[in-house]
């Protein structure tokens, strides 16, 4: 079995180390890198997921399509593509990088934190969706408006990094 990674980041993010992804996640969680990734279908509809129940971060929430942490020396769009297999088992036919310095700290209800310098992709598929059950409960594809308008009437059921990308990524 092996043991996933994450880079460990100083403030100005240069890479310091690497720490075991199962370790990092804590109430003093260290800047890391990561990504995240929102895809759309041909009619521009946005796939949105729904966290699995057993997640250590946000159980449950809503969030953008999928995350992730690129491996020690794993190229970023490798690992985003990795991760479209592995998370909702779809294939990308476009990946554009929307926002390269996305970096955000939240803390979790039961005071775990995020901390991450994450790369913000726009990806396209005509895949299927298959999610992985430990990764993803539920999908849906969502209208841009109609999920906008959800996030304004219940921020609480959404990731706050979701919350914090879509009107960054409106701009972009």
């Amino acid at each position: 079995m092996t043991v996933e990674q994450v880079v460990l980041l100083s403030e100005d993010g240069t890479p310091i180390g690497v720490a075991d992804k199962a370790t990092v996640h804590t109430d003093s969680t260290p800047l890391h890198l990561a990504f995240s990734c929102h895809v759309s279908d041909p009619d521009g509809r946005i796939l949105v997921t729904r966290r699995a129940l057993s997640k250590k971060t946000w159980p449950g929430v809503w969030t953008n399509s999928f995350c992730g942490h690129p491996g020690p020396a794993e190229d970023m769009e490798a690992a985003v593509h990795r991760r479209a297999r592995a998370e909702l088992g779809i294939e990308l036919d476009s990946l554009t990088l929307a926002l390269p310095d996305f970096r955000y700290r939240a803390v979790d209800a039961d005071g775990t934190v995020e901390y991450e310098i994450c790369p913000v992709y726009r990806a396209t598929t005509t895949s299927a969706v298959l999610p992985e059950p430990a990764e993803v409960v539920e999908w849906f594809w969502a209208e841009p408006a109609a999920l906008d308008a959800a996030i304004a009437a219940t921020p609480w059921a959404f990731s706050p990094w979701l919350t914090l990308q879509l009107p960054l990524l409106a701009s972009a």
